[in-house]
């Protein structure tokens, strides 16, 4: 064995002493690869090395490997102290879970407080907002002493104009139509040659729509 192929049985042999639990040869590339930099190819040769050595347990299910750590290595362990490390393992169990949800309580605080305005960002909004309430008083003071007011009188007045006018112009609008049907029905020409010939412009001409009332 290459040094380099024995530094990778090293590190393999040492990993799983130390997890002492069953692991297939992908399991342990992809548990080592990335902070040792290790090839499959290499893991697979040292594996199947260090069972051959018998270094390792080794396992086959099917067309699978479980490599092992030598169990004969280990001091017995009574169900007393299987207990107490059932135990162990629990209490453990409940510390991580709380960890994790005051891990995720503070993240969710700090995603909070990173969205949140600074006390900088908000003396500069209050700033703006004061010099947008400082122009819409300034403006409406202008309008409160303008002396062009239109009082409610003259504005009941000019709506009253405006419906008279829409009346007048709906109705000759009525009588011109009426008057141009009469004339083309015996007119030998279409209605647009008849309005060119005669230089009528009509509303639709101009794109004008007469308002509602």
């Amino acid at each position: 064995m290459s040094k380099k192929d024995s530094g990778c049985a090293d590190i393999i042999l040492t990993y799983l002493n130390e997890k002492n639990r069953p692991y297939s040869a992908q399991d342990v590339f992809g548990n080592l690869q990335k902070q040792h930099s290790l090839g499959k190819t290499a893991v697979v040769k040292a594996m199947e090395q260090l069972a051959q050595e018998g270094k390792i347990r080794e396992k086959v299910y099917g067309k699978q490997k479980i490599y092992f750590a030598d169990q004969s290595q280990f001091a017995d362990v009574s169900d007393a102290d299987l207990k107490e490390m059932d135990c162990r393992i629990a209490e453990l169990s409940s510390q991580v879970q709380t960890v994790s949800q005051d891990c995720r309580r503070l993240d969710a605080e700090l995603k909070e407080l990173n969205s949140s305005l600074t006390t900088a960002e908000m003396t500069s909004q209050i700033q703006e907002l004061k010099a947008e309430c400082e122009g819409y008083k300034e403006r409406l003071n202008k309008i409160k002493s303008a002396t062009n007011h239109v009082t409610p009188e003259e504005r009941e007045k000019v709506y009253k104009e405006r419906c008279l006018f829409v009346k007048e112009w709906k109705k000759r609008k009525r009588l011109a139509s009426d008057m141009m049907g009469a004339i083309l029905e015996g007119y030998p020409k279409s209605k647009k040659q008849f309005l060119e010939e005669v230089g009528v412009e009509t509303d639709e001409d101009h794109k004008v729509v007469i308002p509602n009332i």
